[in-house]
């Protein structure tokens, strides 16, 4: 019988990119408010009007996307569960994990920043922090690491697990 021994549900939440996102919605509706409403072109050389539309909704939707996406991990007496909405689901068994444990890690320096990451390092799956589920897999030692904002439960589950698989 399947038990769900944790779960959690991260998005992203840092600060300087809601300001980056809003700001430049901001000013690309002012440009589209300024030229497509009140008809004043924006700028030296305008855009035309459907580029400027389209320049204007790309934002919005990116606002969208960065608000709606979420990291969702369970952990399960089988398996690991991942989802990273609205792109994709991972799941590993306990039985093709060599190691998992939760360490440290430098975001930028060791993945290139937040998401979902590929590096000389391994995969990683993260929305903010530092703190993550590494895992290293049987097969060919592939490394995979989770973020994770709560490191303390997660340890504590890592250790009732362990045991057992």
């Amino acid at each position: 019988m399947e038990n769900i021994l944790f779960i959690e549900k991260q998005q992203f939440r840092q600060p300087w990119l809601w300001v980056l996102l809003i700001g430049l919605c901001l000013l690309t509706l002012w440009g589209f408010v300024q030229q497509v409403i009140l008809g004043v072109p924006w700028g030296n050389k305008p855009a035309p009007d459907g580029l400027l539309i389209v320049f204007t909704i790309l934002p919005f939707a990116l606002l969208w996307l960065f608000g709606s996406m979420y990291l969702k991990t369970e952990i399960t007496n089988e398996e690991i569960r991942i989802q990273f909405f609205p792109f994709f689901r991972r799941t590993f068994k306990w039985q093709d994990i060599e190691e998992a444990y939760v360490r440290q890690y430098k975001p930028i320096a060791e993945y290139g920043g937040w998401g979902a990451r590929f590096s000389h390092k391994g995969i990683a799956y993260n929305v903010s922090g530092n703190m993550g589920l590494q895992l290293v897999l049987k097969k060919g030692g592939k490394r995979i690491l989770i973020g994770t904002q709560l490191p303390e439960e997660l340890e504590r589950v890592l250790n009732l697990i362990r045991p057992y698989v």
